[in-house]
């Protein structure tokens, strides 16, 4: 498969098949992507990838979030339990951590560091017909999430990627035409 037509046919993955991905794949899905482009080479990720049993913990974790967010006390449990559900469907995370450089330049360039190397774990999934999908939702930002996958103070998630053997495939979305983005300066 030619890099123009992954690039293209990829799709963010929501629903999974009940297959586990082989943990020595992801390794090295993660060991190529961590080729991506990375100014002054700080490499400032590391990786948590959780599957089978321990997916209870996050699940447990997302519970707590949507219970709390909830206003409506007669809605908490259901929150909870959608939230619960959604993660416990899942069959692998693979969380993204980054190391926040206090120095506020070097920490733009290693989320977009950062970033590269999430496309490029996306890309080598597909590939090899394994599904995924980046999420940032905001519960990455609760205590309860960041120690269900040992976040320390000063590092940032910059994804929860929900991994899996695609159960569908979503058709392409229309992108805008490059004309109407582009600018040329002569």
């Amino acid at each position: 498969m030619k890099l123009e037509d992954i690039i293209k046919e990829r799709r963010s993955i929501k629903r999974f098949k009940d297959i586990p991905v082989p943990i020595d794949t992801i390794q090295s899905l993660l060991e190529t992507s961590t080729w991506a482009p990375n100014h002054k080479m700080t490499q400032p990720w590391r990786f948590v990838v959780v599957h089978g049993d321990s997916r209870l913990k996050l699940a447990e974790a997302t519970r707590a979030f949507m219970e709390g967010k909830e206003k409506d006390p007669e809605k908490k449990k259901a929150a909870g339990q959608r939230g619960y559900n959604k993660l416990i469907g899942v069959p692998m995370f693979v969380a993204v951590i980054m190391e926040e450089n206090p120095n506020p330049m070097t920490r733009e360039e290693d989320y977009a560091a950062t970033s590269a190397l999430i496309q490029n774990f996306s890309l080598l999934a597909w590939e090899q017909g394994i599904g995924m999908i980046w999420e940032t939702y905001g519960m990455i930002h609760s205590m309860e999430f960041r120690e269900a996958l040992g976040v320390k103070p000063g590092e940032k998630i910059v994804g929860s990627l929900h991994v899996g053997y695609p159960d569908m495939i979503p058709a392409p979305r229309p992108r805008n035409a490059i004309d109407q983005l582009l600018t040329i300066m002569d």
